[in-house]
């Protein structure tokens, strides 16, 4: 993966805030202890200032109070009021003085003149006469004006330490919160300051943090992609810096586990490449997720096409298993795949793959070629039975003359003892001449018949052995006709194997062909092979078995053969031996028109001067 990360989802920007958020706490923290500290400072500052002063005034007014008053004297209300006017009222809004009977008798506002002489109502100046006792001081808030004061009754003394007298303040506090709410903002100025600085400093370190870790997840990818060459700087030796030298060794570790991975992986394809069998491994759950090129020749199909299917149902033997896990539990199982245009069968062979938990973790199917195996196996059982069979027939026929013969009367008659003789004979020569080929095609299969080959002219040699043909009488009346050429066509051959191939090939051409019936014989040279044809007017061979009349004890008329002695091994001898010469032989038929047996021969390369 190559997403880039952006900055907002990075660590550097979560540095970052970590950092801010620090910051904020810290100054938050700070800001609410400096801003109640310095509120409770300066108010108590602001009260004790005015109480000092106050404490000024109402010592001038207990003279005042306590003073004794002749004729021409101002009265107590003059005195007070110009008391009032001479007194410093900064920050104080309004004083009043009220006297022992709860009147009114000076103020410094200037719009309540009008409330001198009569009676306040102010609830802290009847308690302070009504219980002679000072309460403390208040603040107070106009919601309308939202101005913030702080009010107080102090009382008036006279001598005998009575109160004669009281003083109404209220002092506004808004110069007080001004002050506060001036400090407030330096302090959030700073905050901010000290936030751009904390901005800086945090990218600064991020940048020192995220630059090797985004080397390493740069370097992550590249190692991911097979690429071990390149190494992630080392800045420092700090807990990142070894972790970028962890990852330096981890990256060479890889490249040497990958590189014996890939070389296990590269035999173990060559393995798979290379092998006769077919192997298909599926998961735990049966599904396919490896095969290899002779697997996909048995299936038809490509990997790409199958892959993720379950092997039961690509074997096609779902309905044998009920589950997955049932295939390692039972022996090899035979598959028939053959079609239209070949045979084919597998044996399929399951096992299973466990891991370190003993747990099945998949499974491993094995498929073999067993179609030559079993053709041959049945070809076996077919040869048995066939030999089995030639065997009885003439046996069966000599235990029933010879049991006929040991009769006394059937011994004495002179005209049937010798035909029951003369039949014994016969199938003695029978099984002789079975046995004889049995031998022959056991040496031949052994490759102990070893060829005598000789330079020989086919031409003449072919003359010589239908002439032997033309010299025996036949029942039949049959002719020969040649068609050979005039010049030597010389070939390197065993004499006695390759006239016993002839024989065998014109011996079924007369005993198939009808009375009157003409056999052809021809040869001629195409290429560097000769072709040797023996065609007969029989009754033909039907098409659906001309090929398998090489095939050994196989008869078309198995009845009709027999009763002309065949033992139905001839044609594979005949084959057998040409196959040793490096040639081919085949037959072409049609049923009711004979049939042409055709043998080829390499043509030796004639010396200058042969004729």
């Amino acid at each position: 993966m190559k997403n880039k990360v952006s900055f907002f989802q990075s660590v550097g920007f979560k540095i970052i805030l970590v950092y801010i958020f620090l910051l904020l706490i810290t100054i938050e923290l700070i800001g609410v202890y400096f801003d109640t500290e310095l509120e409770r400072n300066m108010e108590s500052n602001f009260k004790s200032s005015i109480e000092n002063r106050i404490q000024l005034l109402t010592y001038s007014l207990e003279e005042a109070f306590t003073k004794e008053r002749t004729e021409g004297d101002p009265t107590l209300q003059q005195e007070v009021q110009t008391i009032l006017s001479e007194f410093d009222s900064q920050d104080i809004t309004e004083l009043q003085v009220i006297d022992s009977e709860m009147r009114i008798i000076g103020t410094t506002s200037q719009f309540n003149e009008n409330i001198i002489g009569k009676i306040t109502t102010r609830e802290d100046v009847q308690r302070l006469f009504s219980f002679q006792t000072q309460l403390p001081y208040r603040k107070t808030y106009d919601p309308e004006t939202g101005t913030r004061t702080l009010v107080n009754t102090i009382p008036v003394f006279n001598q005998s330490d009575e109160i004669v007298g009281a003083v109404f303040v209220e002092a506004s506090m808004e110069e007080v919160f001004n002050q506060l709410e001036n400090i407030t903002k330096i302090f959030m100025n700073g905050t901010l300051i000290a936030l751009s600085i904390t901005v800086v400093i945090g990218i600064l370190v991020s940048r020192t943090i995220t630059r090797p870790i985004s080397e390493m997840r740069k370097q992550a990818n590249v190692v991911a992609g097979g690429n071990f060459t390149k190494k992630v700087n080392v800045y420092a030796m700090d807990e990142i810096g070894q972790l970028a030298n962890s990852f330096n060794h981890m990256t060479e570790r890889l490249k040497e586990s990958y590189a014996v991975t890939e070389d296990e992986r590269r035999k173990l394809t060559s393995v798979l490449s290379n092998m006769n069998e077919g192997v298909i491994a599926s998961n735990s759950e049966g599904k396919i997720i490896l095969m290899n090129e002779r697997a996909e020749e048995f299936i038809g199909q490509s990997f790409g096409k199958i892959e993720g299917q379950n092997i039961l149902s690509l074997l096609g033997i779902e309905e044998e298993f009920t589950a997955v896990s049932d295939i390692t539990s039972r022996e090899p199982v035979l598959i028939d795949f053959s079609n239209d245009h070949k045979e084919l069968l597998i044996k399929a062979t399951f096992s299973g793959i466990y891991d370190e938990h003993e747990r099945v973790s998949g499974f491993i199917t094995v498929l073999n070629d067993v179609t030559e195996e079993e053709r041959i196996e049945q070809e076996r059982r077919e040869f048995v039975a066939n030999v089995s069979h030639e065997l009885r027939t003439p046996l069966t026929t000599m235990r029933s003359y010879l049991e006929a013969l040991t009769d006394g009367d059937t011994w004495k008659n002179p005209d049937i003892a010798p035909k029951f003789l003369g039949v014994t004979q016969n199938e003695t020569e029978r099984m002789i001449r079975l046995v004889n080929d049995l031998l022959q095609l056991s040496k031949l299969d052994n490759e102990e018949n070893y060829l005598r080959k000789e330079r020989v002219d086919f031409t003449d040699f072919f003359h010589s052995i239908i002439d032997r043909f033309e010299m025996n009488k036949y029942e039949q009346d049959l002719s020969f006709e040649r068609q050979l050429p005039d010049k030597p066509h010389w070939v390197w051959i065993d004499k006695d194997k390759m006239t016993q191939v002839l024989y065998n090939v014109l011996s079924n051409a007369i005993k198939y062909s009808p009375d009157g019936g003409t056999i052809t014989c021809k040869v001629d040279v195409k290429g560097k092979m000769l072709n040797v044809t023996v065609t007969d007017q029989g009754v033909g061979i039907p098409s659906d078995q001309v090929d398998r009349i090489f095939d050994r004890f196989y008869r078309v008329d198995k009845a009709r053969s027999r009763k002309l002695g065949g033992t139905g091994l001839g044609l594979a001898i005949a084959r057998e031996m040409i196959e040793a010469h490096d040639g081919k032989i085949w037959a072409n038929s049609k049923e009711g028109q004979g049939t042409s047996i055709t043998i080829t021969l390499p043509v030796m390369h004639q010396k200058r001067g042969d004729a």
